[in-house]
């Protein structure tokens, strides 16, 4: 109860869409079709006790219940089915250990195999015309479906539950149809038809294929707000001597924007997609980071802030979107459990697997957008962790890109040759000492100049006092070329 209060409230207070909260799970409807479901059980002789005893793959009992879910052949709708499988012994069920429950469930079954094998006796007379007695020994199993008015034939009331004070002594099937029975052991199989449970999962599954549907659309809106929002930003961060724009300021935005790592984590002990909790803390934090920086404050370009805007906005959407699909995979998860504590079925493992929902139950739609942002939003941005030397971490400049086509500033390179190392720090390939000027990348010193003209100053610098010390030692002073 105090889930079903929990979820109720949580849609009615998170400022979820109107359309999304009429097509959320219909936990409460669920949970009235889920009592109806016990009082049908319990109409056949089956309560909770007798399901787990029946149900249970270690007893020995000579009567098995299986219950599984499969897809119609007319449609890919699942139908619960559950089976009986009952051993006979001269036509009466061999019933050692079993509950007065059990045993009348039992009897039920072994009374309409009876049935059953009589009406079929008695169809096979009227086409031959004579009856033989050999004629009615039939051990064909039994697969056709038993109507649920056939199997509680034998109680006065179907809708009553059974006791052990109330359920009288079954009477034996050979005492009844004795003429009909041969005298070994027989195996029965029996479909059961359940009516409210397969109304449960009608239920269930159409849900759940609606709120898939919705994500899908969702999900769509969000990835061309995207595709628009990175044209807009590569137009206001595009490097021009002639105008201004806002590169700097885009670079260091998404740099914050990938260290917090919002809705996906990329690390060796925290990897995988963020919960709407942790994600709304690291928005936060991301938020806080761009205010205490000041980096909206310098933008040059008012398109710039409208853009600023339209990403925090999706950015919300997500999250949104996040919050709405933990509450019903966790709506759907609850229900399931509490199914399989009253009917002991086991089913609540197999339904997300029978079902294939690849958007509520089994996708995650904030690692399928933020794919997409990084692809189309983040990337129409070069961030300067791309470009960096994986020997001094700093701005590969001048790049000398080796037959391996791993990457490395020029410096670097000098300096391996230099201790006669042959193998890539990278690969161990044997490509650094046939490295020459041919090497060089001359179109990514292009690229990171136009990109990265503070950070390609600094290398420059770096490696011109670098080459000082080298050639008049230690005590070499830099200075800056001073145009008299």
């Amino acid at each position: 109860m105090k889930f079903a209060h929990d979820f109720k409230e949580s849609l009615a207070t998170q400022d979820f869409p109107p359309h999304w909260v009429n097509q959320a799970i219909p936990y409460s409807q669920l949970k009235k079709c889920l009592k109806k479901i016990q009082g049908e059980l319990r109409s056949l002789g089956l309560d909770a006790e007798t399901l787990r005893s029946l149900l249970d793959p270690q007893n020995d009992s000579p009567v098995a219940l299986k219950y599984k879910l499969s897809a119609a052949s007319d449609s890919k709708l699942l139908r619960p089915k559950l089976t009986v499988n009952v051993h006979l012994r001269n036509g009466v069920p061999i019933n050692a250990s079993l509950s007065t429950t059990s045993k009348e469930f039992l009897n039920n079954i072994a009374s309409n195999i009876s049935q059953e094998r009589r009406r079929q006796s008695l169809r096979a007379t009227a086409v031959q015309g004579t009856v033989h007695s050999s004629d009615t020994d039939d051990t064909e199993p039994i697969t056709q479906p038993i109507a649920v008015s056939e199997l509680s034939a034998s109680q006065s009331d179907g809708t009553k539950e059974h006791d052990s004070t109330s359920a009288p002594e079954p009477q034996p099937l050979s005492q009844r149809v004795a003429p009909h029975i041969a005298d070994d052991d027989t195996y029965e199989t029996i479909e059961v038809p359940l009516v409210f449970d397969g109304e449960f999962f009608d239920i269930l599954q159409s849900d759940v294929s609606n709120l898939d549907a919705l994500q899908a659309e969702e999900e769509e809106k969000m990835t061309a707000e995207i595709v628009d929002l990175g044209k807009e930003v590569a137009q206001v961060a595009k490097p021009s001597r002639f105008s201004k724009n806002d590169l700097s300021r885009w670079q260091n935005i998404f740099e914050l924007y990938l260290d917090a790592e919002v809705f996906f984590a990329t690390h060796e002990n925290d990897h995988g997609s963020r919960s709407s909790q942790v994600a709304l803390k690291k928005l936060k934090w991301f938020q806080d980071q761009v205010e205490t920086r000041g980096l909206v404050k310098e933008f040059r370009l008012p398109e710039s802030r409208a853009a600023f805007t339209r990403f925090m906005s999706l950015n919300a959407s997500l999250l949104k979107n996040l919050q709405f699909q933990e509450l019903n995979k966790l709506a759907v998860t609850k229900i399931l459990k509490k199914f399989d504590k009253r009917t002991s079925f086991g089913i609540s493992k197999a339904f997300p697997t029978a079902l294939h929902s690849n958007k509520l139950l089994a996708g995650d739609i904030s690692r399928d957008v933020c794919a997409q942002m990084s692809k189309e939003l983040v990337s129409v941005v070069p961030q300067l962790n791309d470009y960096l030397c994986p020997v001094c971490f700093a701005l590969a400049y001048l790049p000398v890109r080796l037959d391996c086509q791993h990457i490395f500033c020029i410096r670097c390179i000098i300096k391996i040759q230099r201790r006669k190392e042959k193998h890539c720090p990278l690969c161990r390939a044997n490509v650094v000492m046939r490295a020459s000027t041919d090497n060089l990348d001359y179109d990514m010193t292009k690229y990171l100049k136009k990109y990265f003209p503070k950070e390609v100053k600094e290398k420059q610098r770096a490696n011109e006092i670098e080459r000082g010390i080298e050639d008049y030692g230690p005590g070499y002073v830099h200075r800056d070329c001073t145009i008299m």
